[in-house]
């Protein structure tokens, strides 16, 4: 069968490799339909994330933004789980001893086990998968099963966040995963406004029910403007880049929550003393847990219209290689990329 392995840094090749057998207890044969891409393939692709060395990050097969139809079922699978059935894939398993897993938060297992990342994911036409990681779609396309993870980043986030009904939340970034917390935090009933410097992604924010601040103004002042009042209640970080940081802390109300979503390798300088003058809560979130992805499957599902236009780029399996580096040279163009391997 054909899959796409990042074999080194920046290079990665259509190639065949051997069919997965047949499944074991509580493993399901998955056919993988549509994959998206999103930034952390990118950066795995580039070599800033995964093992700590090549020679444990390469060979990969990436994908972990997956919609697929189960093939067969093994023995002691969830009952709900049929033959036929599309699915979309929660992206992680848990060691289920650490401290994040014994307080309920095993989206930040120390020991955490990402598709596409540590071990191999959906860029192939066939794989095997652990059960509890399918999750049924119901009547969903394959594109809303696909885009159902990066959703699920925004349902965690806007979790972590505490986002309310007639809050303001300002995101930085209207990059998929900005523009999946936008709606996210709308759906929740907050008013939203994106700040980014490339105006048609901010058209697609616009689409999504938010405001956006006009490239070239002045995005503290217009946010502050904007909020009102105290300033933005809440204020996500969804660029990766780390400066930000500092902005959101001095864009956010006293007493307000400061959410970092996006993946930055660099540092930043940090006013720590706002946070004690001001009692922010600063917060990371990492992944979701299931119950985060069944709510983005149904958040996928009620949102359809305002995710429209999502999914800008499709290309077949054989042309993966050639996508990943065209989507991360055309931020301006590429929303959100998805490789099909059902043969669209």
């Amino acid at each position: 069968m054909r899959a796409a392995v990042t074999e080194g840094r920046e290079t990665m090749r259509v190639i065949d490799v051997p069919e997965p057998g047949a499944p074991g207890a509580g493993e399901v044969l998955i056919r993988p339909e549509a994959v998206g891409l999103c930034g952390s393939d990118f950066h795995y692709y580039l070599g800033d994330i995964g093992a700590v060395s090549d020679e444990e990050r390469f060979p990969r097969i990436q994908g972990h933004e997956v919609s697929a139809v189960i093939e067969e079922i093994g023995p002691d699978c969830p009952s709900h789980l049929e033959a036929g059935m599309r699915i979309a894939i929660w992206p992680h398993t848990s060691c289920g001893e650490c401290y994040p897993c014994r307080i309920g938060r095993s989206n930040a297992c120390v020991n955490l086990n990402l598709i596409g990342i540590h071990r191999d994911g959906a860029l192939q036409e066939r794989l095997l998968l652990p059960a509890v990681q399918a999750f049924p779609v119901g009547e969903q396309d394959a594109v809303g099963a696909a885009i159902v993870e990066p959703m699920s980043i925004a349902v965690r986030a806007v979790a972590r966040g505490r986002v309310a009904a007639g809050e303001k939340a300002v995101v930085f970034g209207a990059g998929p995963i900005g523009i999946a917390t936008a709606v996210a935090a709308i759906d929740r009933g907050a008013s939203v406004l994106l700040i980014d410097p490339i105006d048609a992604r901010l058209e697609r924010g616009r689409v999504a029910g938010a405001e956006a601040v006009e490239p070239g103004s002045d995005p503290v002042m217009t946010a502050r403007e904007w909020a009102g009042g105290d300033g933005p209640e809440i204020v996500f970080e969804a660029t990766g880049v780390p400066s930000i940081a500092q902005t959101a802390v001095e864009l956010v109300a006293q007493a307000g929550r400061v959410v970092i979503v996006g993946l930055g390798t660099d540092g930043a300088p940090l006013t720590t003393g706002s946070l004690a003058f001001k009692e922010i809560d600063m917060l990371g979130t990492s992944t979701c847990s299931a119950d985060d992805f069944a709510e983005a499957i149904a958040l996928v599902a009620r949102r359809r219209d305002a995710l429209a236009g999502f999914v800008t780029h499709e290309f077949p399996l054989d042309e993966t290689p050639e996508a990943i580096v065209y989507a991360m040279r055309h931020p301006a163009d590429v929303m959100k990329a998805v490789i099909w391997l059902d043969g669209k």
